[in-house]
């Protein structure tokens, strides 16, 4: 695997660069060698945060986490990757191959670092919603998320004439995510 690492309010360190590789480059057995990881390293006060982003496929494997300690967010991201591979391995092999996703054995028996996951069997959808969707333009759906109290919202976008959705970040901040074909 290729490792991206890019540093915001901090100087990546060897001793950074070294951790990456090594707790990272255990999930080289998921993944090509030739793939790109991109990792996210940020200082916000007390915060350490570490957002990795691996595009694999057609499929974006993205975990994040935030502790107060660098080196732990670098071993939590991993374990978070680590269980999202493991808790979707049959769609996942479905989707590229058969024994995509295998785990490697030490001695015939599971690795030392092994941690069963239930997969998910299937997923239940419990409720489905239909509502019509009014051209506004992002501000205007940033408000009705808001107004609604809820954590993302679908709209048809006035200015682009697409369908969007806009959605409230864990910093506070507001994202769009405008589809392409």
């Amino acid at each position: 695997m290729k490792f991206i690492i890019t540093g915001r309010k901090i100087d990546v360190t060897d001793g950074l660069r070294d951790r990456i590789n090594k707790k990272l480059g255990k999930l080289d057995k998921f993944f090509d060698e030739d793939t790109e990881v991109h990792v996210t390293l940020e200082v916000e006060k007390d915060r350490q945060m570490v957002e990795v982003t691996v595009p694999y496929k057609g499929i974006i494997f993205r975990a994040e986490e935030v502790n107060h300690d660098m080196y732990a967010s670098i071993d939590k991201v991993v374990d978070h990757l680590e269980r999202q591979i493991r808790k979707n391995k049959t769609r996942l092999e479905k989707r590229f191959k058969d024994d995509a996703f295998i785990i490697e054995t030490v001695n015939g028996g599971m690795p030392n670092d092994y941690k069963p996951v239930e997969e998910e069997k299937e997923f239940n959808v419990v409720k489905t919603k239909r509502f019509a969707i009014k051209p506004m333009d992002t501000e205007e759906a940033i408000l009705q998320m808001n107004l609604l109290g809820h954590q993302f919202f679908v709209f048809f976008n006035a200015d682009t004439d697409e369908v969007n959705v806009v959605y409230k970040r864990k910093d506070g901040d507001y994202g769009l995510i405008e589809p392409e074909f």
